[in-house]
C-alpha cells in the first residue's frame, strides 16, 4: 500500500487545505487507505491536534487498554510506541484486540530518523487475499483468535497503566463489559483473555479485511533472542502476550510464518520528512515501524471510534 501524497506550496496552512478539500481527502482515504500531507505548515503539536479536529470533526480518542509504552505529548496526542530503536515493530492494526477501535489514525513527524525509521503500510484487503483460504477458514472454524496477556509486577506495561486505574474491581467491570476474561493471579498479577474475529467487513466498502493482532502478538513474531529470553523467564502460559485460535488451541508456528509473509508481501514504505502528516484508515491499512538511528519523534493520535456492537 502506498499513501497518496498531497504536497503544498511552502507556507500553506494544513488546516486551510483540509477545510477546502476535506470531502475529496476523505473519499480517497476510504478508497486507498492512507494519505500523506507533505510540505504544509502544521503548527507543531497544537496544529497537529487541530488536524484531527478538522479532518475527523471530533476530538482525538484516549489511549485505552494500553498494550505498549507511550508517553503523552499533550492532551490525547501521544508518542509512537516507546520501543527500542534497534527493533522492528511488526505490522498491525491499532487496537484490533479490543471490542471497539479507532477508525482513523494520525501520525505527525516532529523529527525524522537519521536512517530508516519508516512506518510501513500494508493493505489488509491484500493481506486477506494473500492468506491461504484453508488458513482463513481454520480461524473461522475455531472461533477466531484470542490473546492472553499476563501483567507481571516489574515487567512490561503494568495493569494499572493498561487500564488507567488502580482499582481491581474497576478492571474486572471494564473487562466484563468488553468481552474479556480477567483472572487475578496469586502473586498479585493479572491474566486477561480476549477472543475476537480474525477478519472483518469494512463498514464503508463492504470488503473483507484481515484485522487482528494474531500475528503481531504471537511469540514467534519477536526477534529470536527476545523469544529465547522470554521463554527462559516464563512458561508459555505466563508469557506477557501470546496468541491462540479462538478455541484456545495453539496457532502453529508455520501458520504464523505464512501470515507474516502475507503482511510483508502487501507492504510498502516511505521515509519521513519533518512536518509530514500521515492519515490512515485503520480498517484498510496495517502499520509498523522499522528500526532506526537518530532522534525520530513521531506523534500519534486516534479518532472516530468504531464499535461493531453499537446498534
Amino acid at each position: 500500500m502506498t499513501a497518496i501524497e498531497y504536497t503544498a506550496e511552502p507556507g500553506t496552512p494544513v488546516h486551510e487545505y483540509i477545510a477546502a478539500h476535506r470531502d475529496k481527502l476523505r473519499t480517497v482515504l476510504g478508497e486507498r487507505g492512507a494519505i500523506l500531507l507533505r510540505g504544509f505548515e502544521v503548527g507543531g503539536v497544537d496544529g497537529f491536534d487541530g488536524v484531527v479536529h478538522a479532518f475527523s470533526s471530533s476530538a482525538p480518542l484516549r489511549y485505552a487498554e494500553r498494550s505498549s509504552p507511550r508517553s503523552t505529548i499533550k492532551g490525547q496526542v501521544y508518542t509512537s510506541t516507546d520501543y527500542p530503536a534497534d527493533e522492528e515493530i511488526f505490522l498491525h492494526n491499532e487496537n484490533s484486540y479490543q471490542a471497539a477501535w479507532p477508525r482513523t489514525l494520525y501520525f505527525y513527524c516532529i523529527e525524522p530518523a537519521h536512517t530508516r525509521g519508516a512506518t510501513p503500510l500494508a493493505d489488509i484487503r491484500e493481506v486477506h487475499r494473500a492468506i491461504d483460504p484453508a488458513v482463513r477458514e481454520e480461524f473461522v472454524r475455531r472461533g477466531g483468535w484470542s490473546v492472553v496477556r499476563n501483567f507481571h509486577a516489574d515487567f512490561g506495561v503494568p495493569w494499572q497503566e493498561a487500564f488507567n486505574t488502580t482499582d481491581r474491581d474497576a478492571v474486572v467491570a471494564y473487562c466484563r463489559g468488553k468481552g474479556i476474561t480477567a483472572e487475578w493471579r496469586p502473586d498479585g498479577g493479572l491474566r486477561t483473555t480476549a477472543t475476537r474475529a480474525a477478519a472483518h467487513t469494512h463498514p464503508a466498502s463492504g470488503e473483507e479485511v484481515w484485522f487482528n493482532h494474531a500475528t503481531f502478538w504471537h511469540i514467534t513474531s519477536l526477534a529470536p533472542e527476545v523469544q529465547e529470553g522470554l521463554r527462559e523467564i516464563f512458561p508459555d502460559e505466563d508469557l506477557p502476550t501470546n496468541t491462540y485460535f479462538g478455541d484456545g488451541e495453539p496457532i502453529p508456528d508455520e501458520t504464523v510464518a505464512h501470515l507474516r509473509a502475507a503482511y510483508r508481501s502487501a507492504s510498502t514504505r516511505f521515509d519521513w520528512q519533518r512536518d509530514d502528516v500521515l492519515i490512515v484508515d485503520n480498517m484498510l491499512a496495517a502499520h509498523g515501524r522499522e528500526p532506526f538511528t537518530g532522534p525520530r519523534k513521531i506523534a500519534v493520535a486516534m479518532a472516530e471510534l468504531s464499535d461493531p456492537t453499537a446498534a
